[in-house]
């Protein structure tokens, strides 16, 4: 398959489906609408919906389905960016090639804007169908327990407090599973119950999540060293720089290369129980390992 043109076909699906359901930037009061939408419609890869939709093709379900499921994720995810950035939490000036929310709208209508993001996350989440298997509630449930302080935000505040000190490889594992591997475990999860996947489908979607989450954030801490702000869309070398836990820093380049790899490959025999109809799956954790930016 032609994987470039793809992600970028799905990318425009997502991106016409937020604009859909967030208000428009001239929505009263437009300053924390035209925020939100500043960071949302910042360029991003939308990893972590097209996952979601392509795990529900995977399961044989429709990505009309997924679509809200999708959409709530990326709302949380660019929820987390945002705070991310701020000088309280990383300081970054720059965000996927532009200058940060809060360099743009002052830092109290960044806070509000990721707080508002996270906010319509469960209101795009609330317009998804039923399924036999899974009825709403237990997507919330998904949805909150990804992002709450057992996850999302567990990972964050080891990431925070691991600054500056020496770290165990299980403690960095402990971060990179909650503030990375968690929101993409959930979002092949989502994508799978949308598509009413069976128990066997479901358990191989969250072991498949699981590896490609840790395997993702490897990939990012090493890019975050080898590459150039101008290639990353972000500042390079500010996880040295604030001397946090990270897989190069604990365990050195080329066995974090080699983690990386091992990772994958166990994300594709997770994969094993869905036959040929998770190619798709198989060639994004392809293009995520060798990805350059």
């Amino acid at each position: 398959m032609d994987l470039q043109n793809y992600l970028r076909t799905q990318q425009t699906e997502v991106d016409r489906a937020l604009d859909r359901f967030l208000p428009k930037a001239s929505v009263k009061p437009a300053t924390i609408h035209r925020a939100m939408r500043y960071s949302l419609f910042a360029g991003g890869k939308r990893l972590r919906p097209i996952l979601c939709l392509d795990a529900a093709e995977a399961c044989s379900g429709l990505t009309e389905s997924a679509m809200p499921l999708a959409c709530a994720l990326e709302c949380i995810h660019t929820y987390s960016l945002i705070h991310d950035d701020l000088p309280s939490m990383d300081n970054d000036d720059f965000r996927r090639g532009r200058a940060t929310c809060h360099k743009v709208f002052g830092e109290g209508i960044a806070i509000l804007a990721g707080d508002a993001l996270l906010t319509i996350a469960f209101e795009i989440a609330a317009q998804a169908e039923a399924w036999p298997r899974y009825d709403l509630r237990e997507i919330l449930l998904e949805i909150s327990a990804a992002a709450g302080s057992r996850k999302l935000i567990a990972g964050q505040v080891a990431d925070l407090e691991g600054e500056g000190r020496p770290s165990s490889r299980a403690q960095l594992r402990y971060i990179h599973e909650n503030k990375t591997a968690a929101l993409l475990t959930t979002a092949v999860r989502l994508g799978a119950m949308s598509a009413n996947a069976t128990p066997t489908q479901l358990s191989a979607m969250s072991d498949f999540g699981r590896a490609l989450g840790l395997a993702f954030q490897v990939i990012d801490d090493v890019l975050d060293v080898t590459q150039t702000s101008e290639k990353l869309g972000k500042s390079a070398g500010k996880d040295a720089a604030a001397q946090k836990a990270t897989y190069p820093a604990v365990i050195g380049l080329d066995k974090s290369r080699a983690e990386a790899g091992r990772l994958t490959r166990q994300a594709h025999e997770a994969l094993q129980p869905l036959g040929k109809k998770a190619d798709t799956l198989h060639a994004l954790a392809n293009h995520l390992l060798e990805r350059e930016y």
